[in-house]
């Protein structure tokens, strides 16, 4: 282990928390929550969709974000496209996608002049999200310019062209995202991810931010797949702790170090350095493989887990320790997805508002069982969750009216980082 780490509620009755009396609805049917199987006509890979051409037939596919413009371009001229959905994919020509629609398919070509894909095909990785800061730093990565031009249309309230591009990239960023928990919920289940919450301002060096860190570097090394919201402070010390999860505690302490020379996420260029800096020095693996193997497809949530960030936060760095990256414009679908995978439990370390919101919202989801059960809610610093924010003494008797029953016995205050994981993890 690294060195150094370390209300009000009105009376509610057994009936009405039982729904008897109409008072509480019911959670949605399993069809409606659950994740679905692989839908078989979505293609996503240039390989995938070279397989159907050579049957002769697209008809009722829907084809993902593809470059048809690029060499070998297939020839679509006698292909049978009725019904088939192309969206977000570019062609070697205007008069390619008007010939397809004139034999029954439907296009949606990408939208001009957006620095995003209107349909991406897959997570972003943090490669993708850096790109361009050799060149021109923090201002000249591809996050950054996404969100300056973000803000240059109308942020949070957009025009109608801009609107339509960013829902349609955060559909595509939804059927990534279930795509690349696939295979890491088919071997372990959906109780295996873990959901880590926290203050962004938690400066890197700090006793939280280490104490952050190596709960991930644990909760991976348990077979869990950390996720978190994708920004600095205490998100990105968990996700960092995934990153490292195959190293030594020493080499996490030693990767902290590195960090804590750039501790504000608001110097943005020296803080974004010292992260490419630490991932640099990582990149080619411990000397000895993980002593459990990976299921095919699911090595980067060994390598750093999941975030899930926003546009809406912008200003603030990426967390580049992720293994995979779902970034989306809509902050609220981010939050909701943040939760509804985190059906193993999630700690919420110290934080002001978010965090606080983070902890209602999820309660919501637990106390109607709207993604089915949850897991265990750790808060990490019992001083803090008591006193300073007193969440605890509001959070506990709603949980115990759960219409399922007393749920109460799933709140837990820690300052152990090792007590957290066990409850985490038994």
């Amino acid at each position: 282990m690294p060195a150094g780490l370390l209300s009000f509620s009105p009376p509610v009755s057994a009936l009405a928390a039982r729904g008897q009396d109409g008072l509480v609805p019911t959670p949605p049917p399993a069809d409606v929550i659950e994740p679905h199987a692989p839908h078989v006509n979505e293609i996503e890979t240039r390989t995938a969709f070279e397989q159907r051409l050579a049957g002769g037939t697209l008809a009722g596919l829907t084809v993902q974000g593809l470059r048809l413009d690029l060499d070998p371009v297939p020839d679509l001229r006698d292909v049978d496209v009725t019904g088939t959905l192309f969206v977000g994919c570019r062609f070697a020509g205007r008069e390619v996608g008007a010939d397809l629609v004139r034999r029954g398919a439907n296009v949606v070509p990408p939208f001009s002049g957006l620095p995003y894909p209107t349909q991406p095909s897959h997570l972003y990785t943090a490669d993708e999200l850096a790109a361009g800061f050799a060149e021109g730093g923090f201002a000249g990565m591809y996050d950054t310019r996404v969100y300056a031009h973000f803000r240059a249309h109308g942020g949070a309230l957009p025009d109608v062209r801009e609107a339509l591009g960013q829902r349609l990239h955060d559909h595509g960023v939804d059927n990534a995202l279930a795509d690349a928990t696939r295979s890491w919920l088919a071997a372990h289940g959906p109780q295996s991810v873990v959901g880590v919450m926290g203050g962004h301002a938690v400066p890197r060096g700090s006793v939280a931010y280490r104490m952050a860190a190596v709960l991930g570097w644990e909760l991976a090394r348990a077979d869990r797949l950390v996720v978190t919201g994708g920004g600095p402070g205490v998100m990105e010390a968990a996700n960092l702790g995934a990153f490292l999860a195959a190293w030594p505690a020493e080499e996490l302490s030693a990767a902290i170090d590195v960090l804590a020379v750039a501790p504000d996420f608001t110097d943005h260029d020296r803080y974004t350095a010292a992260a490419l800096a630490v991932r640099k020095r990582y990149a080619d693996g411990p000397a000895l493989p993980s002593p459990r193997p990976s299921a095919p497809g699911t090595g980067w949530a060994r390598s750093g887990g999941l975030a899930i960030p926003t546009w809406l936060y912008g200003h603030e760095p990426a967390n580049l320790f992720a293994g995979r990256i779902a970034k989306y414009f809509s902050n609220a679908i981010r939050e909701d997805t943040i939760l509804r995978l985190a059906r193993g439990g999630i700690v919420f370390a110290p934080g002001k508002a978010g965090t606080v919101q983070e902890v209602f919202q999820a309660a919501t989801k637990t106390f109607y069982g709207t993604d089915g059960a949850s897991g265990a809610y750790v808060f990490l610093d019992r001083t803090y969750w008591t006193t300073e924010l007193p969440v605890e003494s509001l959070l506990r008797p709603l949980f115990a009216a759960s219409p399922f029953g007393d749920l109460s016995h799933t709140i837990h205050l820690t300052d152990d980082v090792r007590d957290a994981v066990r409850v985490l993890v038994q």
